[in-house]
Parts: structure tokens; sequence; C-alpha cells
């Protein structure tokens, strides 16, 4: 799988219960006009070598043709996408939810809430050939 080919493409923590909420959130919005990949998947880790930086798993990403977005800096480029891309079909990389309750409850939603809102990230990247 080539991740050209993929973009418009949202990487979140697909081991966390309320990151797995917000994907699966994301993509009913976009009508599957967005990829949405895990971290933790092949495909995932292929992005995070290719792509990212060592900070790739403090937050979610939204990666379009030129720029990898993460956190804070992601929400904005993700609803442009969510309201402009053109349909296409895209899967939803199903996973496994390896979550305890501890990661489903109040104390979670606003810890990782905050984490969204404090960090914030662009990387620029160059097209694969």
């Amino acid at each position: 799988m080539e991740i050209k080919d993929e973009i418009p493409i949202v990487l979140f923590d697909d081991q966390c219960y309320v990151c797995i909420k917000f994907a699966t959130i994301v993509n009913f919005f976009s009508r599957g006009k967005i990829t949405m990949v895990g971290h933790y998947s092949d495909f995932g880790e292929k992005i995070r070598k290719e792509i990212l930086d060592d900070s790739a798993l403090e937050m979610f990403w939204f990666i379009d043709e030129k720029i990898a977005s993460g956190g804070r800096a992601a929400l904005f480029p993700l609803i442009k996408a969510i309201f402009s891309t053109k349909s296409r079909k895209t899967k939803f990389v199903q996973m496994d939810n390896i979550c305890s309750n501890e990661c489903k409850s109040a104390k979670a939603v606003f810890v990782r809430s905050f984490t969204l809102i404090t960090n914030s990230k662009k990387l620029a990247y160059r097209k694969s050939k």
C-alpha cells in the first residue's frame, strides 16, 4: 500500500478507546473520504517511519499532499478536508481495542482532550516518487 495513494490520511492511536471513538466520528462525518489508519498498524508504522518524527505517537495526525499536521494544527485541515475532499472509497482499518477500563473514564477523555489542545506540530515532506 502506497502512502501517496491513500492521502488524505488520519493517523490515530488505535490502542486508546477515546482515540478510536474520535476516529470513528471523523470517519462518519467524512463519509469515507479520508483514510483512517492506526498508529500501531503495519501501514501506520510505515507512515511513521517515512513521514513523521519521534513525536508521532504523542498526537493524532492529518496528512495531505504537502504537509503532515499533528494535534491542534491538524484540526483545521481535517475539518476542511471533511467538507472539500472528493468522494472516494477508503478503508477504516479495523483494530482490536486493547484498552483497559481506565481509558474509558471521564479522566481519560479530559486528558486526551487536553493533550490535543496542547500538542501541535507541522511537518513538510517530499512526495514519494
